[in-house]
């Protein structure tokens, strides 16, 4: 079943609710991938009715990013939810979501902000305000739905912290579900935005995971200098790439690390054939 008002959907997330059922929430901006299908699987195994929405979230788009040209592919991502066992499938208008005529900025529009400590790195530095739109929309969906459990995937890890970090500071009563990164068998992490890339881009963007799956292997070995891991990446770098980060957080406070552990999380962000891809791994 497919939804696309709010009023219709709290009113059957209300009859689920008086039946006792648990609900389960899996938040996506569409052009549906097996990385997503995994959060779906979790969910309609973990709850009794699970809701998967699809909406191209506009406030967390940076000037010049690709909100115009981002996948939109919702007959097929329906479809994949019904194959799946999703009960509904809520794909809300901007309108809808945000009221008509509505001027999305924070001037016009309430805006819930994360904690600068958290967005101030990592994909924050070159997306400013990315994370304000993402901490919006999320907190809008979990108001709507009133899930149980919300599942979230790791490949976007930054944004999982900081998501946690709002559920906890403002008491939202929902769990959220972290699940683990999906590969192709290659390495290359799933991405709706892979979709831009060439096969030749896909070949350099394994460069991605090679550094990462490199700099684990280290670490194992037992080289834990932050400055003598990272030297380990350039080797996998040539000028198809331009890397914007390679950095050493804490796994929940986003602290850097200077000394790996096994608190430590690797990022990474690099552009290939000037797509934005992101990878990380946990130490």
């Amino acid at each position: 079943m497919i939804i696309h008002k709010i009023k219709e959907l709290r009113e059957q997330i209300k009859e689920w609710k008086k039946q006792g059922l648990t609900v389960g929430l899996v938040p996506t901006m569409g052009a549906l991938h097996a990385g997503h299908l995994s959060l779906i699987k979790k969910s309609v195994e973990k709850c009794d009715r699970t809701v998967v929405s699809v909406f191209v979230n506009p406030i967390q788009f940076c000037p010049g990013e690709d909100l115009d040209k981002y996948p939109r592919t919702l007959d097929a991502d329906e479809g994949l939810c019904n194959d799946a066992g999703v009960n509904i499938v809520f794909a809300p208008s901007p309108e809808e979501m945000y009221g008509r005529g509505h001027i999305l900025s924070n001037d016009f529009l309430t805006y819930v902000i994360p904690p600068y400590f958290y967005v101030d790195k990592l994909c924050g530095k070159s997306r400013v305000g990315h994370f304000d739109g993402v901490c919006t929309v999320v907190n809008k969906l979990f108001n709507i739905v009133q899930p149980d459990f919300a599942f979230f995937g790791e490949k976007d890890r930054q944004q999982l912290i900081i998501l946690k970090k709002m559920v906890n500071d403002l008491n939202i009563p929902v769990e959220i579900i972290p699940c683990p990164i999906v590969r192709e068998e290659s390495g290359l992490a799933l991405s709706s935005r892979n979709k831009y890339l060439t096969e030749k881009g896909k070949d350099e963007a394994l460069a991605l995971s090679k550094i990462l799956f490199n700099i684990k292997m280290c670490y194992n070995k037992g080289i834990k200098d932050v400055k003598a891991l990272k030297e380990t990446a350039y080797g996998f770098l040539n000028n198809n790439h331009t890397l914007e980060y390679l950095e050493f957080r804490d796994k929940n406070t986003l602290e850097e690390k200077l000394t790996a552990d096994g608190d430590t999380i690797v990022f990474i962000a690099a552009r290939v054939e000037n797509v934005r891809l992101i990878d990380n791994i946990a130490l």
